[in-house]
C-alpha cells in the first residue's frame, strides 16, 4: 500500500516486516508530535491487509478464478479549489487493474462497474 498527495509518495506499508514506512522527511516530523503515530498506522494498515484479503477472495469468486496472484487497489482522494473553494472526492476500487466499484458522493450510493461488482454494491447499499 502506497499514500500519495499531489503524485508524491509519503508512505508505504511494507507487507513483509508489516510496518508503515515514511518516505517524505516531513512525514519523519509527525511522530515528534504524536509519538504513536506510526504504531496507530502500522496497525490500521495491519487492519487493511487482511480486509483485502478477503476481498481477493471474494472477487476470485465472483470472477469465476481459482488462483493467481490478484492485485485489488483502492482510490481515494479529495480535490480543492483555493479559486472558487469548490471541492469534489472520489472513492473506487479496482481489481487486476479494471474498475470494479465506485461510490457516488452525491447520492451516497456504490456504483457497480462491471457485473462482478453487483452483489457487493448490494451489499454495501445496505448499510
Amino acid at each position: 500500500s502506497v499514500g500519495m498527495v499531489d503524485g508524491v509518495q509519503f508512505v508505504h506499508y511494507d507487507s513483509v516486516s508489516e510496518r508503515a514506512v515514511p518516505k517524505q522527511a516531513w512525514m519523519d516530523r509527525v511522530s515528534t508530535d504524536n509519538p504513536d503515530y506510526w504504531e496507530r498506522e502500522t496497525g490500521r494498515y495491519q487492519v487493511e491487509q487482511q480486509v483485502f484479503k478477503g476481498i481477493i477472495e471474494t472477487a476470485k469468486k465472483r470472477f469465476n478464478q481459482t488462483g493467481g496472484a490478484h492485485i485489488v487497489q483502492v482510490m481515494s482522494g479529495c480535490e480543492w479549489d483555493d479559486e472558487d473553494d469548490t471541492t469534489d472526492g472520489y472513492h473506487q476500487y479496482a481489481y487486476d487493474g479494471e474498475d470494479f466499484l465506485a461510490f457516488d458522493l452525491k447520492t451516497l450510493t456504490w456504483v457497480a462497474l462491471i457485473r462482478q461488482a453487483v452483489p457487493t454494491k448490494l451489499i454495501l447499499d445496505q448499510d
